[in-house]
Parts: structure tokens; sequence; C-alpha cells
């Protein structure tokens, strides 16, 4: 690879690692952890969440996100649903007592990705994110195809 590639590849890490470390941020300031906040986020997008879903949909390890619906069951803040269940794989919804206590950072998150909207702009937001799909197909193929020795 040359200097120039390196650079560019280094710069969208950088970029993905500072991503996710506003997020990760953000959910220290709410006393959430980050993987509780993907939960949250899961919950805010579908209405409910499974670990599989959490797991696939962020690279996550099973036990990871194993430890984290447990805390937050024992904690009364997700509770099992049964009508998004299927099979072994387990749906869960944010209870009564989760409702209201993620109600509050849930709000300042939708406040704050919609200012991020509105600073960036639609056309943007969604080149953006066809790009950032476009390059982790491309790595996801690239890495694939190491492993066969293509």
């Amino acid at each position: 690879m040359n200097n120039e590639h390196l650079i560019l590849i280094n710069s969208i890490n950088r970029a993905i690692i500072k991503f996710r470390g506003i997020y990760s941020k953000w959910s220290n300031e709410q006393n959430i952890s980050y993987h509780e906040m993907l939960v949250y986020y899961m919950i805010r997008e579908y209405g409910y969440c499974t670990q599989k879903q959490l797991c696939e949909n962020y690279l996550l390890p099973k036990q990871t996100i194993n430890n984290v619906i447990t805390a937050m069951r024992k904690n009364d803040i997700l509770t099992y649903a049964e009508e998004h269940s299927s099979g072994r794989e387990k749906a869960f919804v944010l209870s009564t007592k989760g409702h209201q206590y993620a109600a509050p950072f849930l709000a300042s998150l939708n406040t704050m990705e919609h200012r991020a909207l509105e600073l960036l702009g639609e056309d943007k937001m969604q080149s953006l994110t066809n790009l950032m799909l476009e390059y982790d197909h491309a790595l996801q193929q690239a890495i694939d195809e190491s492993k066969t020795g293509l």
C-alpha cells in the first residue's frame, strides 16, 4: 500500500473511532454504558431488541450483550416480550420503569442527532450512510477474499 492510501485508510479509521467515541462520551454523560446505549438505540428503532440482533448489528460478543441484557432485566429496565420472540430468540422491550428511566436521555439523543442532521444536511447524511455501507461491504469482501486466498 502506498503512503497516500495508508493516510486515507488511517483517516477513515480515525473518523469512525471518533464517531463512536462521541456516542461513548454521550453515554457516559448519561450514566449509562455504551453497550446499554446500543440496547436503547435498537429499541428506539424497532420497539424491541433481541440479543441476536444486537450482536449481529453491532458486531459485539454474545457474552457482552448477555451481561448487559441480564443487568437491565435485573434492574427492571427491560422485560421479556413474547410477541416479538421467536423460538429460542428472546425479545425484550422497555418496562414501565425502563420507559421512565430512558425517556430523558432518549430525548437528549434525539435532539443531538437531529441537530447534527440539520448541521450536515439530509443529502450529505444520506451520502455518508451510502458510502459507509459501501465501505463496509468492500472491507468485508476484502477480509473474506483474504481468508480464501483470492
